[in-house]
């Protein structure tokens, strides 16, 4: 049995039965099916079902939201701004599916030759809990688009979120069976992983688990889009606008209760401007509200376990007891809920805790670089390689330096966020493969050459 816990509160929501292994393997008949003749339809049709489910989310939107902010703690604002983002990334799709999976000619003298773009079949969706409606969506979308079906593993603890999506999808006309929720352990995915039925998978999580799927994938000659873990650079140059910057900083580092892959996690800055820096960081940081995630100026809701709370907190002391110096918080927060003090480092070294480990919540860790050389230095020393962000006015020497950072994405004067009109994914221990726009609609494809000669 599965069991939701409100992070705020400690108390029990609800318990659902897990799926048994004949139900999970009627989904599975039922989704193969499916896909089958899903394949078969028209992309400009496929597309369309896009525009249903974009209703669907909206006009649930209240519900949706509400729902995340229960099941995980995220605040109810960022949560509805959740849903408004997948409902985007649906009419994203809808308009653009056609033109990214139209067959492309490819000049020849003796042959009608082309590349076409067919569906894989049924993909395996293991997905986090932290963005528990964005995170499938952003999958989804495309690959239905592109004729595949969908198997949804949800986390465990967003249980009623991986329910609703089902819901969802079949509230927007989604064929039966095309797109399901296995409530399942962990332990029992690599047997559905290894069904001859799942053609590929994609999952977003840590790297660990990373390479467990990756492993068993590869034995088993399956495709792999992997988006795992990050200790995203922000880096803030001599010359960068330091108010803007700071700004921005706190809140790449603290939406979301700093739960995110994306989230700026090292705050890399020149040594000449780090007082200013820091001075700054700390005022915005002062200004957060932590407190009950159903109030609408709550900014930090309570972390989404209690392990996770653990987790970060011994990371914090262990980065003190390392030479790190505490200017903010630093403690789990007394009473009920999974709430943890916005919490800033100075004068972090490369080699502490809070800047070689995935600092998965709301802590900051700022590391002071001796000139622009030192600070693209730390920046690539990490095992990770997901995101960075860039800070300086001077942007002709933005066009080489953003190429000598080691990221799938560099963003230069803004935070790293996630857009469906642009590739998102990591390098290194990461992951790879790519979702969202162009490149990601064709992951889960057959990239098939189609050579036809003349009549004879």
């Amino acid at each position: 049995m599965i069991h939701a816990i409100n992070p705020a509160t400690e108390q029990r929501i609800a318990s659902y039965d897990l799926h048994t292994p004949a139900q999970v393997g009627q989904k599975l008949a039922n989704a193969a099916k499916a896909q089958k003749n899903w394949a078969l339809k028209p992309v400009e049709e496929r597309a369309s079902l896009l525009l249903s489910l974009a209703t669907v989310l909206r006009r649930n939107s209240a519900a949706y939201a509400l729902l995340i902010t229960r099941e995980m703690g995220k605040p109810i604002t960022e949560a509805e701004a959740e849903i408004e983002k997948s409902a985007v990334t649906c009419e994203f799709y809808a308009r653009t599916a056609p033109v990214f999976l139209a067959d492309t000619p490819v000049a020849s003298n003796a042959s009608d030759s082309r590349v076409v773009f067919d569906p894989l079949g049924v993909v395996l969706a293991i997905m986090p809990w932290n963005y528990p409606f964005w995170q499938f969506i952003r999958f989804a979308a495309p690959a239905l688009a592109a004729g595949n079906g969908a198997l949804l593993k949800h986390a465990n603890n967003v249980p009623g979120c991986a329910l609703a999506l089902e819901q969802a999808f079949q509230e927007a006309g989604t064929p039966d069976g095309l797109v399901a929720t296995l409530l399942i352990e962990a332990s029992d995915v690599a047997a559905v992983l290894a069904d001859e039925r799942i053609a590929a998978v994609t999952l977003t999580g840590s790297t660990s688990v990373g390479k467990l799927v990756a492993a068993q994938a590869g034995q088993l000659m399956k495709k792999q889009v992997l988006e795992l873990g990050g200790s995203d650079p922000f880096v803030v140059l001599a010359d960068a606008d330091i108010p803007a910057a700071a700004k921005a900083a706190v809140k790449a580092r603290f939406s979301n209760t700093g739960q995110s892959c994306i989230s700026s996690k090292r705050f890399i800055v020149d040594a000449s401007v780090a007082d200013q820096f820091v001075a700054a960081f700390c005022e915005a940081a002062t200004t957060l509200k932590t407190g009950n995630p159903e109030d609408r100026d709550t900014t930090i809701g309570p972390m989404a376990r209690a392990n996770l709370r653990d987790d970060i907190h011994a990371q914090v002391e262990k980065s003190l007891q390392e030479g790190a110096r505490l200017l903010l918080g630093g403690k789990p927060v007394a009473g009920l809920g999974y709430f943890y003090e916005p919490t800033v480092l100075d004068h972090v070294t490369p080699d502490m805790t809070a800047a070689t480990e995935e600092t998965f919540g709301p802590v900051a860790a700022i590391i002071r670089a001796a000139d622009t050389e030192d600070a693209i230095r730390i920046a690539n020393a990490t095992e990770f390689g997901l995101g960075a962000a860039l800070w300086t006015s001077d942007l002709s020497a933005a066009e080489t330096l953003v190429r000598r950072i080691e990221a799938g994405a560099v963003f230069v004067n803004g935070m790293v966020a996630s857009d469906a009109r642009l590739p998102f994914g990591g390098i290194k221990q990461s992951g790879y493969g790519r979702e969202l726009g162009e490149f990601g609609i064709r992951e889960f494809t057959n990239i098939k050459t189609l050579w036809i000669g003349p009549a004879r």
